[in-house]
């Protein structure tokens, strides 16, 4: 993406789409993390053709990491969090750290996913013994482009190897998990230099050797957060993509026995703050199902299949997006039939009763986490503010507002690229602090507005059934 950024304008552009295709091996799935890197390079040469470049930044998505070896190499391809390795790791490495210890120190909820379950699973593997350096997947890419290595900030809080009041890696935790602590580089905050384009990837470009790579929100979800286009405090946001990130902006973490039981997160924020939130399976419910549908020869437009389950019998049936069952790839509408059944509810009909599914399940799980996220942080929500690619999508707007009781403002959509080039405007001196920042994006991006709608006692019940209240 090309950002455009000054006092009163903030354009995007697309330079540049590659996709992203896992590849399954015979000992797991993995990130294809070359042909990552030659999309970026295929972007930035793309980019370079748009005029100058002042600055370039990376975001990408959380856990996962790339091991490299005393020369600098990466050790074999990063692997998928989704990968079936961790499956009962986090039980394993309990009496080492403790559940209560490892939240204790990092506030970030469990999932089985997180970057300390994964180092555990690959323990005694020859590939770990061989490492000399951990990369999180945006400080890979920044080293391949630039030679230099760090670990920025918002990245490496959600690898619950990182303390959260401290913002430095902990030591006790990587000793408890018997991992050496020198795998782990110096931290970087958003706004600081990362390094500039080495002359190889300045000539496979055609951008200037030297074009500074500036440090952002590494995590999408960070970056995502800064262009929220809030113009009060008293909001909550929403992340939407392949998962739902629903929460709060906070100043401190909220480190309780309560938020651990509730499997809050506290990951590191920009400038100091802290995103206070929880995991929600997301749109992933729905690309799943839809990549189903299409293997098998059925309809699988989004934009019929949204106005079919509009036209959907309410509240038929819902899941827990949160289910395991929806973790990995796989034939999302059996599982959601064979979980409608085991509830004793109403199996999906036809598409459109699948889609309305998915779509209330998702609003209801976007209810619970906002009003808990509420209660525990002791703050007040006057607006939700849904950004990323959900923001597209009309009725899961609408039953957002409808199932929370509050207004919706959609958009924009690019949150995550805003956030980023925004971050670099502001190292360069273009814009000026978050609010700034916030204020630009509110004046300059399209926003649609959702009132709630309906009886809120048809959500209660609806979250009732399967305990999401």
């Amino acid at each position: 993406m090309v950002g455009q950024v000054g006092p009163a304008g903030l354009d995007l552009s697309e330079a540049h789409r590659f996709p992203n295709r896992p590849v399954r091996l015979g000992d797991g799935l993995y990130w294809d993390v070359p042909a990552l890197y030659q999309g970026v390079l295929d972007g930035l040469r793309q980019a370079a053709r748009w005029g100058g470049v002042t600055s370039v930044g990376i975001d990408s998505w959380a856990v996962d990491y790339g091991l490299l070896d005393a020369d600098g190499r990466l050790l074999g391809n990063p692997y998928h969090y989704r990968d079936e390795r961790t499956a009962g790791v986090a039980d394993a490495v309990s009496g080492r750290l403790p559940a209560r210890e490892l939240y204790a120190t990092t506030g970030i909820q469990h999932l089985p996913f997180n970057t300390v379950f994964q180092l555990a699973a690959a323990g005694g593997s020859a590939q770990l013994a061989a490492a000399r350096t951990l990369l999180l997947i945006p400080d890979l890419l920044i080293h391949w482009l630039t030679g230099t290595v760090g670990a920025e900030v918002t990245n490496a809080s959600t690898t619950s190897l990182f303390d959260a009041r401290t913002a430095t890696w902990s030591a006790p935790l990587l000793a408890g998990l018997g991992v050496d602590s020198g795998l782990f580089p110096p931290v970087r905050h958003p706004g600081e230099p990362a390094g500039t384009l080495l002359p190889y990837v300045a000539e496979q470009t055609g951008l200037p050797s030297g074009t500074p790579v500036t440090t952002v929100a590494s995590h999408d979800t960070a970056s995502a957060v800064v262009a929220v286009p809030a113009t009060g405090p008293d909001f909550a946001y929403i992340s939407c993509g392949t998962w739902s990130l629903a929460g709060l902006e906070l100043d401190a973490p909220v480190i309780t026995e309560a938020s651990r039981a509730a499997n809050f997160t506290n990951e590191r924020g920009i400038d100091g703050t802290f995103r206070f939130l929880r995991n929600i399976m997301g749109m992933w419910l729905l690309s799943e199902t839809l990549r189903t549908w299409s293997a098998r020869g059925l309809p699988a437009d989004l934009s019929p299949l949204l106005a079919a389950a509009a036209r959907s019998r309410p509240f038929a049936a819902v899941v827990d997006p949160d289910a395991p069952e929806f973790l990995p790839p796989g034939d999302m509408p059996a599982r959601i039939a064979a979980y409608c059944a085991r509830t004793g509810q109403q199996v999906p009909a036809d598409q459109g009763a699948v889609v309305r599914c998915i779509m209330e399940s998702l609003a209801l799980a976007h209810r619970r986490v906002l009003r808990t996220a509420a209660e525990l942080a002791g703050r007040d929500i006057a607006v939700v503010h849904l950004v990323g690619g959900g923001s597209r999508n009309d009725l899961l707007c609408q039953l957002t507002a409808d199932a929370t009781g509050l207004p919706v403002a959609a958009g924009p959509t690019e949150a995550t690229a805003l956030g980023n080039v925004l971050v670099q405007a502001r190292a360069h001196g273009v814009v000026g602090d978050v609010a700034d920042m916030r204020r630009l994006v509110a004046d300059t991006q399209h926003l649609r507005h959702y009132r709630p709608n309906g009886d809120q006692r048809d959500w209660a019940a609806a979250a009732n059934r399967i305990g999401l209240d």
